[in-house]
Formats: structure tokens, C-alpha cells, sequence
């Protein structure tokens, strides 16, 4: 069997370049010339180098028409993880992205079995797992992975995704076979696979809530969290199936009277432990440090648990009201960790940095915290740091978002921060939501009161299709409702959000897309699954208490947190809106400018031209706080609409950041 493998060493890289790398490949089993292969892998790894600047290799089955590419940020086993990486017998070869914990122990126990990993890196331990356990082999991994692997002897391809998706992984499927990449941009450079925006996906992204599984381009689809695709090939045609290995289940009931203490303690362990695994690197890991709760705990935690003192990154805002830099301040000076604090303006959050942010996450986000994402990352590895720890998944495990406690408790004393973004003004409902939870949780009504927003700006091709088109039953038909219905309220809402929100939002243009565009991982020690099984069996009324949220992760850190921070209500942590300032309008305004001509506007076709000039023209003249925070969400998804078009469609190129 004719097999090619290369392998190129980066050069070096400025941050004003584009960068290329990442986990991506395709299986054609009719297009077997090496050259073609040779030159469609390449194009499609030119586009993902900025996921891993240390290495990059490539595998070909030049008679099966198939080949793998991987691109690699070396974090654990600096000198022994060069990928594809292939069985001694050559029958196996898989490419990861992420990072598998237990390494060690598991690589210990399978050469007890006799069976040994190729190489020493942490990656090279699914090779041996998958040829003793199968596709039952994902149980005992333990981390943030996209895996694919090409079983020769079944002719079999299998993509695999981590329990929540805190990595990436997309794949479309054409006639002659399938492609796939850990970015959509490498799927798009694959010549059967012409780039084109979904009008179905504009709309959700427009609503802010994308259907669990799809993307901003039309015939690529994610791979959802905690599922793989199993791959095979039958009388020379390709053929697949999905398979759910994992799900954030809760129980069907609680024992309301519980003694919450054994809550705290079971927590307070599971925490430690999986701050201490993800401290594991072959270089220096610092730590993402908020205001809040979940990365102060984190700091915490591994200030206890490293020799040396943690070197922190914190972003702070030019607006009091949005800005909590001073009680990460307070945190860092408590642990006594080295505090970067990266200050943000108009100039950092709108312009170059805002396009390039929406290259990298390759759909719209509502909020310039993505470009305030971006940056940190950029800062975090001009400090020469590959790795941080980070909180998210605390608020989804714990019950910290202020709708869940609407959908437990009601809405008597919120923030007024949260109206319009996190919180409706108003109570909504939804038939399909009712039927599936038996009410209409309180995470989605901002944004069907966004999509009413927004409606009337379409264009005529847009609104015919919502005719017969309903995107927020879309979103409810998507959630399995055997995981739903006769669950208690604060289960199903944390449940529905974290399958939707979480992923779709937090994990990527809130996570990996801005941290891996400047080549830096993100490890959320919250989304350890020992901790997320653990937290769905904790009684409603410990995670949030005496309507205090998250009460038993604060009952669990009262010792390491600061006596402000423990008492602090949850914070709205979102970068300035645009009508907070007349600065950042002006700096909108020309964005606007330049995006929105009439012209590029017509290419596009989402929008009636007239109804969004006169939607631009009032909305600096609303004076209603709510309605502009909406108005300004607005605005950023239809900019970045035509964005990505321009990007992805035409191929236009990025503008450099200074």
C-alpha cells in the first residue's frame, strides 16, 4: 500500500502575518494521484497554522485517496509528539487536537497489556486504547480532544469530539467523500467544497443561537460535543453514522433535603484535582483572571498548587460599569501572582482587530469580547506563555447565569446590565420550548426578542424563508428530549444552554477560536468531566441557595477567595457596547462605512437596503438603555455578516493589527 508521509518545520512568524495550521484532512477514495493529494492537504493546512506554529506533518493512503494533517503546539512531550501518528504495524494512524490527561498511567497500564504506544506524547495512547477497547476507548480519555482516526483493516474513518466540544471539530460530506478540519476555513479550501454563507445559519447567528451542530457555511456541519462520525467505506462509496458517546445528564430527581456539606467537600476534590492535571505542561501555564468567581477560584487553587508564583492575565475596559479588573487586582495581590492587566479602548476593539476576530470565529458574535479575547490571547503569547487555565463551564455546572435563577426563582432584584443581552425585559414564550421543557427557559428570550428586532431589515428572499422556517422551534428540536422532560427547571435550563450556548458561543468565539488564533490553549479545569458528573447529582437548592448562585462552588473556595468576592453577585462580563461612548460609535460608524455600502449589501442579500439605513440612521437616537444594547447587537452580527462574506466568499484579505 503506497503510504508518503512529510513532515515541515515552521518558520518564524509575525503577528501581523496570517498563520497557518490545525487537525484537517479528507477521504476521496476515487482521486488517488499523490501530487493532487500532496497539493489539496497543503492548501488545506495553509490556512490553519496559527493552531500549532511547532510542527506540522501529513500522512497519505495515495491508493485509498485519503490524507491526514496535523499542525502542532507542543505543550507535553516537546521531542515525541510529531503527528500523523501511525500503529507499528502501519493499520492505525490518527491525528489530536488537545490535551489527554492520565497519559502516563493509561501508557503504564497498556504496557502491562502488552500493548505500547508508538511514541511518548499524550496523543500516541489512542492508537494502543482504540486496538483493546474499540470505539469504547473514548470512555477513558480524560481532557479537551478532536481525534481522527483511519482504521486500515475496516476501512474505517471515525471523528471524535470531546464530552462538551471545547475543541473544534467540522466535517462536510460531498459525493465523492467527505472533508474535515479542526476550522471550517480548511474545509472550504477543499475543491469539491465551494464556500457559501447559509441563509438559515444568517438568521441564527442574527438571533445569536445557532441549531446545535451547524455552521455559518452551507453543507459543513460540526461535529457535536460528545459524539463521533463513524466513517465507512462499502462497495466503494462512503457511507457514515453518528454515535452519542457522553451526554451532560442530570437525574430524574433530587433529594431536596440533602446535608450540603458532602456537596461542598466532593466539589472542593474534584476542583483541585483537576486544576493539578491541567497544571501539567512541558512549559509554563498561567491563568485567565476575571473578576469572578470561576477564575479566582482557579488562581487559587494554583497558586497552592505550583512552587512559583502564577503569572495572571487580566483584560480591563475604559468603562467602570462593564469593568471588574479591580477585583482581579485584589485577587492577584491575595495570591501573589505575577498580573498582566491588558487595557482596552475603541482602538483595540473595533477596526482591524474586530474583522480579524471574525476570520477566526468564523460567525458572528454579538459583543466585542471576542476582540478583547483575541488580544489577550496575542498578549498572553508575546509573554511566551502556550497555555492557560481558564473558568468557563463553572456557570453551567453550578447554576451561576442569572436566568437560570429566573427559571428557578423568578426575576425579582437582577442586574440591569443583563436586560437585553442575558435577560428579556419581558416574559416570553415559545410553543416548541413549552412542550419540550414545559416552559420557555429564560437563556433564549433575549434573543427572540432580538430576532423581532431584526426581522424587519431583512430582505425579501430571507423573509420568505421565514415563512416556513421557525429558528427558535429549529433550536428546541434539536435538544433530545429524553434529557429534558421530567428533569427539575434548573436542570433542563443548565441543561439546554450548555447544549447550545455553551458550545456555539463560549467555547468558540468566546474560547478556542480566539485563543488558538495566536497559537495559545485554553484548558477550563470546570469542564473536567469527573467535576461535570458530579455537579449534575448536586440538589438544585445547593448550587443556588438562598438565591445565591453558585452557592456550594463559593462554600467550596470560601478560604481562597477575598470576603468581596464571595459576597459578590454575578457580573455581566461583556465589553462596552458601542452606545456606551461617542468614541467607539465614531469607530463603528466607519466600519459601517466601509462594510455596508449599498453595493456589497445588495451581494450579499440578507438585508433590504432601505430598511437598514433607516435602522442605522435612528439607532445612535435611541434612548432607551435596553433597546440600544439590543440595537448594538444588532449592528455587530449584521456587519459581521457581510464580514465573512467578504472574507470567506470573495476572499478578501485580513487587515494587519499594529
Amino acid at each position: 500500500m503506497p503510504v508518503v508521509e512529510f513532515s515541515l518545520q515552521p518558520f518564524c512568524k509575525k503577528y501581523s502575518r496570517i498563520l497557518m495550521c490545525g487537525i484537517t484532512g479528507f477521504w476521496t477514495p476515487s482521486v488517488t494521484n499523490e501530487r493532487v493529494l500532496r497539493m489539496t492537504l497543503d492548501r488545506m493546512l495553509d490556512v490553519l497554522d496559527h493552531r500549532g506554529p511547532d510542527d506540522r506533518g501529513s500522512h497519505l493512503y495515495t491508493d485509498r485517496g485519503l490524507a491526514l494533517g496535523h499542525t502542532r503546539l507542543s505543550l507535553v512531550g516537546l521531542n515525541h509528539g510529531h503527528q500523523p501518528i501511525t500503529s507499528r504495524d502501519g493499520q492505525l494512524t490518527a491525528t489530536v487536537n488537545g490535551e489527554l490527561y492520565d497519559y502516563k498511567r493509561l501508557r503504564t497500564q497498556l504496557s502491562c497489556q502488552t500493548l505500547e504506544s508508538p511514541v511518548k506524547s499524550d496523543s500516541a495512547i489512542v492508537l494502543p486504547l482504540y486496538e483493546r477497547d474499540g470505539l469504547d476507548f473514548v470512555h477513558q480519555l480524560r481532557g479537551e480532544f478532536a481525534i481522527v482516526l483511519f482504521d486500515v483493516r475496516r476501512q474505517r474513518l471515525i471523528l471524535i469530539r470531546d464530552r462538551f466540544g471545547i475543541k473544534p471539530l467540522y466535517y462536510a460530506l460531498h459525493e465523492q467523500g467527505i472533508v474535515w478540519g479542526s476550522e471550517v476555513k480548511s474545509i472550504v479550501r477543499h475543491p469539491a467544497i465551494a464556500p457559501k454563507l447559509c441563509p438559515h445559519a444568517a438568521v441564527h447567528q442574527m438571533m445569536q443561537v445557532m441549531v446545535p451542530g451547524s455552521t455559518a457555511f452551507q453543507g459543513v456541519d460540526a461535529l457535536q460535543p460528545g459524539h463521533m462520525l463513524i466513517v465507512d467505506l462499502k462497495n466503494g462509496r462512503i457511507t457514515t453514522q453518528t454515535k452519542r458517546w457522553w451526554d451532560f445528564t442530570f437525574p430524574e430527581s433530587h433529594d431536596m433535603n440533602a446535608d450540603p456539606q458532602e456537596y461542598i467537600q466532593g466539589v472542593q476534590d474534584r476542583l483541585i484535582d483537576a486544576v493539578a492535571t491541567r497544571l501539567e505542561a512541558d512549559v509554563p501555564v498561567g491563568c485567565y483572571l476575571s473578576g469572578g468567581i470561576d477564575s479566582c477560584s482557579i488562581l487559587g487553587l494554583a497558586t497552592h498548587l505550583q512552587q512559583s508564583p502564577v503569572k495572571a492575565f487580566t483584560i480591563a475596559f475604559d468603562n467602570a460599569e462593564y469593568d471588574e479588573s479591580h477585583i482581579a487586582k485584589l485577587m492577584a495581590e491575595r495570591t501573589g501572582a505575577e498580573q498582566e492587566l491588558l487595557c482596552l479602548t475603541e482602538k483595540e476593539l473595533y477596526g482591524p482587530a474586530f474583522e480579524r476576530a471574525t476570520w477566526h470565529a468564523e460567525r458572528t458574535f454579538y459583543n466585542t469580547l471576542a476582540v478583547a479575547k483575541w488580544h489577550m490571547s496575542r498578549r498572553v503569547r508575546a509573554c511566551n506563555f502556550k497555555a492557560v487555565i481558564t473558568g468557563e463551564g463553572s456557570d453551567e455546572l453550578f447554576g451561576g447565569y442569572p436566568f437560570f435563577k429566573r427559571d428557578w426563582l423568578g426575576s425579582e432584584g437582577e442586574n440591569g446590565l443583563f436586560a437585553g443581552a442575558i435577560l428579556a425585559e419581558e416574559d416570553q414564550h415559545h410553543a416548541a420550548w413549552q412542550d419540550l421543557c414545559g416552559f420557555t427557559p429564560s437563556w433564549i428570550q433575549p434573543w427572540m426578542l432580538t430576532l423581532q428586532r431584526f426581522r424587519p431589515l431583512l430582505s425579501s428572499s430571507l423573509t420568505d424563508l421565514l415563512q416556513d422556517y421557525d429558528p427558535v422551534a429549529e433550536v428546541a428540536n434539536a435538544i433530545d428530549p429524553n434529557q429534558v422532560r421530567g428533569r427539575h427547571r434548573l436542570d433542563a435550563s443548565q441543561y439546554t444552554w450548555s447544549k447550545t450556548m455553551l458550545e456555539g458561543q463560549i467555547l468558540t468565539w468566546g474560547g478556542d477560536r480566539m485563543d488558538m488564533a495566536n497559537s495559545l490553549e485554553a484548558r477550563p479545569a470546570f469542564l473536567d468531566h469527573h467535576l461535570a458528573e458530579y455537579a449534575t447529582q448536586i440538589p438544585p437548592n445547593v448550587r443556588i441557595r438562598d438565591g445565591v448562585e453558585k452557592w456550594v462552588l463559593r462554600e467550596a473556595m470560601v478560604n481562597v477567595l477575598p470576603r468581596e468576592l464571595y459576597e459578590r453577585e454575578k457580573f455581566a462580563f461583556m465589553a462596552p457596547p458601542a452606545h456606551t461612548d461617542p468614541v467607539k460609535r465614531a469607530a463603528l460608524d466607519e466600519m459601517i462605512e466601509h462594510w455596508l455600502t449599498a453595493e456589497r449589501v445588495a451581494a450579499v442579500g440578507f438585508f433590504d437596503q432601505q430598511a437598514l439605513r433607516k435602522f442605522i440612521d435612528g439607532m445612535w437616537k435611541e434612548t432607551d438603555s435596553t433597546q440600544s444594547r439590543r440595537n448594538d447587537i444588532v449592528i455587530n452580527h449584521t456587519l459581521q455578516l457581510h464580514m465573512l462574506h467578504g472574507q470567506y466568499i470573495e476572499g478578501l484579505p485580513l487587515p494587519v493589527v499594529d
